[in-house]
C-alpha cells in the first residue's frame, strides 16, 4: 500500500519542476493535481505518460487507479485554481 504522500514525493522527483497534490480515501485509488510549466505544449496523454513515467512499476499495483489532472501554470490560472 500507498501513502498520497509517497505517491506526491515520486511524482515530484520524476518531475521536478511541478507542483503536486495527491488525494486518497484507500490507499491504492488516487486523485492527482500536477501542475508543470514543462506541460507546455504537451497534448493531455503526453501530461499522463509523463506523470505515469515517474510512477514506473507501481501503476497497477500498489495504485490501481490514478484520476489525473494535468494543467501549465497559465491553465490552472485561467481556471481559477
Amino acid at each position: 500500500m500507498m501513502t498520497p504522500e509517497q505517491v506526491r514525493e515520486m511524482i515530484a522527483v520524476g518531475l521536478p519542476d511541478a507542483q503536486v497534490e495527491v488525494r486518497s480515501d484507500d490507499n491504492t485509488h488516487f486523485e492527482a493535481v500536477v501542475v508543470s510549466a514543462g506541460f507546455e505544449g504537451q497534448r493531455s496523454i503526453q501530461r499522463h505518460q509523463a506523470v505515469y513515467r515517474t510512477l514506473g512499476q507501481y501503476m497497477g499495483r500498489e495504485i490501481h487507479a490514478l484520476s489525473l489532472r494535468a494543467f501549465t501554470p497559465e491553465e490552472l490560472a485561467r481556471q481559477g485554481g
